[in-house]
């Protein structure tokens, strides 16, 4: 089984960051290959950067041309462009935003995120109602820490997630989840610490995308899912002199309906 993760930002250091969570958790036998766009924000927070982030991550899959992929892991939390890549490939893909959040729906009757900066607070409970596990969800918390930020210091990282966790509990969160791609790793910690089940949304996002692939399931092509209609579509050139991380394409762009499908 192969599984791409994509990183939802343009910063290499974090694409390896995610990939080493994601074949942490993987099962023997599955393939885990990251995949960094490029172009877009060095780090999304907000929602110019999500939308451009969106774009970017969609542009990265329609161009890649290296080996089949069986399904996808999209690493941004709360970022937007799921539903767009669902249209856009033949396997299943699987966002860490909803991926945490339905575990954490199986481990208690509520559950909290502990986020990066407050701004995307906001945008986070956006994507969770439209999931369907927004009910579920007790808060939302900032810890103050841009996501840059979190590699520079564990320790910091670790009392800022800690504090924040503290009011996402008094809120009434029976369940953490770790709400930016960059935590991955931070869970055995913090849980020890809180006494709590804590959820990572990359090792959420890989075991359901091993077990959709294992049953055999795919995305249902009847109605809000279904292949994007057949047009003539203009897509947007990486900036002169950008940093290219991902396989660049070796066809010039085509429509989604001529675009190859990566599937088995």
């Amino acid at each position: 089984m192969r599984i791409v993760v994509t990183n939802c930002n343009t910063t290499q250091e974090m694409t390896e960051e995610i990939v080493r969570g994601a074949r942490a958790a993987a099962g023997p036998g599955t393939t885990v290959t990251g995949l960094t766009p490029a172009w877009g924000p060095e780090s999304a927070e907000g929602w110019l950067d999500s939308y451009l982030s969106a774009a970017a991550v969609m542009d990265l899959l329609r161009t890649y041309d290296g080996p089949r992929y069986d399904a996808v892991v999209m690493a941004g939390f709360g970022e937007h462009g799921r539903e767009g890549v669902r249209e856009l490939v033949d396997v299943p893909v699987v966002d860490i935003t909803e991926a945490a959040a339905h575990l954490a729906c199986l481990l208690g009757r509520r559950y909290g995120v502990v986020t990066t900066l407050e701004r995307s607070c906001g945008q986070i409970e956006d994507s969770l109602e439209l999931a369907g596990v927004g009910r579920n969800c007790a808060a939302v918390v900032g810890t103050g820490l841009s996501v840059l930020d979190l590699g520079g210091d564990e320790d910091r990282t670790t009392a800022a997630f800690l504090a924040a966790a503290e009011r996402a509990c008094a809120a009434g969160a029976e369940v953490l989840v770790l709400g930016c791609a960059g935590m991955t790793g931070l869970q055995r910690a913090v849980g020890e610490k809180l006494g709590l089940p804590v959820v990572d949304g990359v090792g959420a996002a890989v075991k359901l995308a091993e077990s959709l692939v294992g049953l055999g399931l795919r995305t249902s092509r009847a109605g809000g899912y279904a292949s994007p209609v057949p047009k003539k579509r203009l897509w947007g050139s990486a900036p002169s002199g950008a940093r290219e991380t991902a396989r660049p394409a070796t066809t010039p762009p085509q429509s989604p309906s001529n675009t190859s499908r990566h599937s088995r």
